[in-house]
């Protein structure tokens, strides 16, 4: 797990609901059936793309992972003129590095809750990098949750008190959203060799 603090899982809690981050909440349900699984997130909250490379990837490497989260650079969009192209090279680096380990890769595009009202063109702005991470994610065969469009961008208390990271109860169903895209996989593989 490398990126930022929406790769950590960052977010206020939710009542009723355990106080872990989505990226917790998976590694605790892939140790009910692998209970050695060895378990690394070197996020940094307000960690760029450029960052995440630079200090985050050369211990994504050496630890030999089966399964990566790449992140979709939500940073990168609070620069007053974000540059598309260089973050879609950073992020493409990104990709290259995870996919050379050879491990199962995740990603998810941000959702539309996810509002930062300084930037007018703010919904402009994830629209472009959404389309990035989407691309990316067919290149390398990546395993892609669309948070976009999902239904639970309307609820009410979804965010944090900063209004960027999902509280826990967003945490939660992006964590069971990644965890029913990894069984997806699984079963279509199981069914290709059946």
């Amino acid at each position: 797990m490398i990126g930022d603090s929406l790769s950590a899982g960052t977010g206020d809690p939710s009542p009723g609901y355990a106080a872990l981050g989505w990226a917790d909440r998976v590694a605790d349900i892939l140790r009910r059936t692998h209970p050695d699984l060895a378990y690394l997130n070197t996020s940094e909250i307000g960690a760029t793309t450029a960052r995440a490379l630079a200090t985050q990837a050369g211990r994504m490497v050496a630890h030999d992972p089966d399964l990566v989260h790449v992140p979709c650079g939500a940073n990168d969009l609070f620069h007053p003129q974000p540059d598309f192209a260089e973050i879609e090279r950073a992020l493409r680096h990104v990709f290259e590095l995870a996919a050379g380990t050879g491990a199962e890769l995740t990603a998810f595009t941000l959702g539309r809750s996810f509002v930062v009202p300084r930037f007018p063109d703010w919904p402009d702005r994830v629209r472009r990098l959404n389309a990035i991470t989407r691309q990316l994610a067919a290149d390398h065969d990546a395993v892609l949750v669309d948070m976009w469009d999902h239904p639970v961008n309307s609820r009410p208390n979804l965010l944090s008190a900063d209004r960027i990271h999902f509280s826990t109860s967003g945490q939660a169903v992006l964590a069971t959203e990644i965890v029913k895209a990894l069984a997806a996989v699984l079963d279509k593989r199981q069914g290709d060799f059946a």
